[in-house]
């Protein structure tokens, strides 16, 4: 998600700050409270949500990542029975989002997504490496409250709550909640994204344990058309002794994953024309690479972004 000059204009309040400390609370109980499906590290979307909410505005989303160089799977032989590490790993990924601007302080988005993954179970160990047909695989929904619109201070805070649910019935619901940090300084800017992940539900035994994850957007306006970014993705693979590691788990550990990398941004009116207020397209391409061993050596993400 590119930059955005458009501000809103709203004025923080001290009653905003004890709603929010209202809210904390509850959420942090949410996501730690019981623990009992095999559950991987949680893989958003490479993106970055920011801070930009105008009232009517209807914004159709195409975000898209395909990896190489994926990690070769772990097995072991355990009492006659082949054990597969459970890392989340995947050839392609397609998310379709449209998000609606509901006012200056809060706007949603739903939307589905589509996944050639790795094979969860395979039938023997030559396919352990092998990946399914690309097909729908989750649902979901999202909302972002603007607590602290962007303004003449030029930095901004607020809070994202988004929960995802696969299509099939073994496999974890997420619920992603944290802090959106977005800064602009002149053709400077940096959004930064926090979440804690709770996995919820999915086949018995549940691993309903609680990952960290984040996303970053450092960027830099080239001209009126063009923007280049630094953006860097991860995940932290359980946060303690959250949920309840299985035997994949126990036996291979958790798999942390971390991304790197520049991505270009091209903005434009949709007659092409950059500076079409009313209607706009950003297209963006990027490489990022992986920076530890779990995770695949390159991703090419490329992403379509259409305001109306």
């Amino acid at each position: 998600m590119q930059k955005n000059s458009n501000h809103a204009c709203s004025t923080w309040r001290k009653s905003d700050w004890k709603g929010l400390a209202r809210v904390i609370p509850v959420v942090i109980g949410v996501l730690f409270a019981g623990s009992a499906a095999v559950a991987g590290p949680a893989i958003g979307q490479f993106e970055v949500k920011n801070l930009n909410a105008t009232p009517g505005e209807i914004e159709f989303q195409s975000q898209n990542a395909h990896m190489f160089g994926n990690p070769k799977r772990e097995l072991r032989n355990v009492g006659g029975e082949f054990e597969y590490d459970d890392n989340s790993v995947a050839k392609q990924r397609h998310a379709l989002e449209l998000e609606f601007g509901i006012s200056r302080r809060f706007k949603s988005r739903i939307g589905i997504e589509y996944e050639k993954e790795r094979l969860d179970d395979p039938d023997n160990p030559d396919q352990v490496n092998e990946f399914s047909e690309l097909d729908l695989s989750e649902i979901g929904a999202e909302i972002i409250w603007v607590v602290d619109p962007v303004e003449e201070n030029k930095w901004g805070f607020g809070l994202v709550a988004e929960y995802e649910h696969p299509l099939e019935d073994e496999e974890a619901s997420l619920l992603l909640v944290g802090p959106i940090f977005q800064i602009e300084r002149n053709e400077w800017w940096s959004i930064i994204n926090l979440y804690l992940v709770k996995h919820l539900g999915g086949d018995q035994p549940r691993d309903e344990k609680v990952d960290f994850a984040y996303a970053t957007q450092f960027g830099f306006e080239l001209n009126q058309d063009w923007q280049l970014a630094l953006e860097a993705y991860g995940t932290v693979d359980r946060i303690g002794d959250t949920g309840s590691a299985g035997e994949e788990a126990q036996l291979f550990g958790d798999h942390n994953q971390h991304r790197l990398g520049p991505v270009f941004y091209y903005i434009g009116g949709l007659g092409g024309d950059p500076s079409d207020e009313e209607s706009s397209v950003s297209i963006g391409v990027g490489l990022l690479f992986g920076i530890n061993d779990n995770t695949p050596d390159t991703t090419l993400k490329w992403s379509v972004e259409v305001e109306f």
